[in-house]
């Protein structure tokens, strides 16, 4: 056990990866802190149970100057980031700074990262979830470290019940949802930059309804991560032995390698399909969200292609569906950029601006009203979204009582335009055919994570078709999911569509640009929609990945429909497709508009 005291700085940060955003002022009151802001940090170990074994955890008890048995404060625990540890910056941080403002912080290494034992289970709730779990109990006083140190001195809500809530980004965002799922005495989340649903986020299907059907695989970002989880029992000294698996891979538990496995084989037999793609599944908040009751701020970031916005919606809805008492916060940055160099005005480690920012502001009015009690609280908005068209830092922010829908509607005519209303639509029949290897760039997954330079995005002539509007006459927000209803024929595939390998099945990129009035095209975000057509012989509805746009007065739309993406697996042989344009029946795109 080791113990040393920090004296944090004036304007201590809240680090969960990185960033946030300034906004206009909320009547937020600020956590009682500390009388110096001083603090203690205690190294321990705990071996608790996670699944059908055990795992020793390493943790860092932060305990605020001046709180003991008898002046209690509420709990905060986090845990690290895929391939972090309770010791990288952003980790760390949140000890750091919680400890500051006069909570008791426990932060450790998750499972299978750091000096924390056991193999990586993907945040499965019967594994990681339990594993947490037994630190509540520690905060409880009603289970000691292996050393024997043990904590009076949180506040509780009953015997055995300590009054804790939950913050951290990414990896250790979905840690939170499985703890709650079988913890109730976890009291409140902050999940940030976080998945609904691996399955999705590894192998997006993004036709409403196709659940059943695999996606295209998101091989960039997955063996990414896959390296970096693979790689650590090789650089870790003393590793301890539970670490290791000796059966198919070294650190997974052996259902994540066969996944990967089979992800990376560009195969889904049938037979094996759903039983293997059902792991990821199984171990996400989508399959267990029905058992979390804790209030939950969910914080997501728009430049994000590993966790997209849709993800995050899926989770607020469910929640709020339920009865769950749950807000959402769209923020700037993710997984794909800002995550170094935060925009101006957001929240940000090395300035350490907390309680001056939109959303570290919102953080702390959640803990303070769900940990510290304190009713007349306002927690912000149901919904809030980053604008980056607002120069202003102190109003990047806006709000809404929900998530908006679609509420304008563009048609795909034959002659390439995409026209506001059907009888403009042109008669007409146009054809795209894809390459054996990928035509089309939307992204290099890993760029934005590391900071390096990436080509802008583009489409091979002939392997996609786009439909694009007149200029616009006044600006256009867009906030949300656009949608597109599409009929394709694609006569190659429909022969081995129903092969027995679910690979067989015609891939497509779904893409909104926006066009510059010097030709100059953005995708915004980098964000695209892969498609794995259910059934080429009906119509199908894709949902794009969430935005917030704006696009100017004098830009167009332009609406693309791509045969391939390098981020991602596509087609198996080459399958030309065929999209038609007619008064009564053509493709829909509808978009979520907050100004017209």
């Amino acid at each position: 056990m080791s113990r040393r005291s920090r004296v944090p700085g004036s304007r201590a940060s809240l680090a969960l990866v990185v960033g946030a955003a300034l906004t206009a002022p909320l009547a937020i009151t600020a956590p009682a802190a500390s009388a110096t802001g001083q603090y203690t940090v205690t190294a321990v170990k705990l071996t608790v149970q996670a699944g059908a074994g055990t795992c020793t955890i390493d943790a860092d008890l932060y305990r605020p100057a001046g709180v003991d048995r008898r002046h209690t404060a509420p709990a905060v625990l986090a845990t690290n980031g895929f391939g972090g540890s309770k010791s990288d910056g952003s980790t760390d941080a949140i000890g750091k700074a919680f400890a500051a403002r006069g909570y008791v912080g426990l932060v450790y290494s998750g499972l299978g990262f750091g000096r924390s034992g056991c193999l990586i289970s993907l945040d499965d709730p019967r594994v990681d979830g339990t594993a947490a779990s037994g630190l509540v109990d520690f905060l409880a006083g009603t289970r000691a470290a292996d050393d024997g140190t043990k904590v009076d001195f949180v506040t509780r809500d009953g015997r055995g019940d300590p009054r804790v809530g939950m913050i951290g980004g990414s990896y250790g965002g979905a840690i939170q949802m499985a703890t709650a799922a079988v913890d109730h005495r976890v009291d409140a989340l902050v999940p940030m930059i976080t998945w609904n649903d691996l399955s999705y986020s590894l192998d997006p299907n993004n036709a409403s309804g196709a659940r059943a059907v695999p996606g295209a695989f998101k091989w960039q970002w997955t063996n990414g991560f896959y390296l970096i989880g693979e790689s650590l029992p090789l650089t870790v000294a003393n590793l301890d032995p539970s670490r290791v698996n000796s059966g198919t891979c070294l650190h997974f538990v052996s259902d994540a390698c066969s996944t990967i496995r089979t992800l990376n084989s560009g195969s889904y037999p049938a037979d094996k399909t759903g039983p293997l793609l059902s792991y990821a599944r199984s171990v996400s908040p989508v399959s267990y969200l029905k058992k979390v009751k804790a209030p939950t701020l969910l914080v997501q970031g728009q430049a994000d292609s590993l966790f997209n916005l849709n993800e995050a919606t899926a989770t607020y809805k469910t929640l709020k569906a339920q009865g769950t008492t749950t807000k959402m916060i769209w923020q700037s940055w993710g997984h794909s950029g800002g995550l170094t160099d935060p925009a101006t005005g957001e929240l940000n480690l090395s300035q350490g601006n907390l309680e001056t920012s939109y959303v570290g502001r919102r953080i702390l009015a959640w803990f303070d009203r769900y940990l510290q009690h304190r009713k007349g609280v306002d927690t912000g908005p149901s919904f809030a979204y980053y604008r980056d068209w607002i120069a202003d830092p102190n109003s990047t922010y806006a709000t809404a009582s929900r998530v908006p829908e679609q509420s304008r509607t563009l048609y795909l005519s034959g002659d390439g335009k995409l026209v506001d209303n059907r009888k403009k639509v042109v008669r007409g029949s146009r054809e795209y055919t894809n390459a054996l290897g990928p035509t089309s760039h939307s992204e290099s997954s890993l760029a934005g994570l590391v900071g390096l330079p990436d080509p802008a995005p583009y489409d091979t002539e002939g392997t996609y078709l786009g439909w694009t509007s007149e200029p616009l006459t006044r600006s256009l927000d867009v906030v949300g999911a656009p949608k597109a209803t599409l009929k394709v024929a694609s006569p190659k595939t429909e022969p081995v569509q129903n092969s027995g390998d679910a690979a067989d099945k015609l891939v497509l990129v779904a893409k909104l640009y926006d066009v510059a009035p010097d030709g100059t095209k953005t995708l915004v975000h980098r964000l695209v929609a892969p498609v794995r057509v259910p059934d080429v012989t009906k119509s199908f509805t894709v949902s794009l990945p969430g935005i917030v746009h704006r696009y100017e007065a004098g830009h167009r739309l332009q609406f693309v429909v791509a045969a391939s993406d390098d981020a991602y697996f596509g087609n198996k042989g080459v399958k030309p497709v065929t999209i038609t344009s007619a008064p009564r029946n053509t493709g829909v795109l509808e978009l979520p508009v907050v100004r017209d």
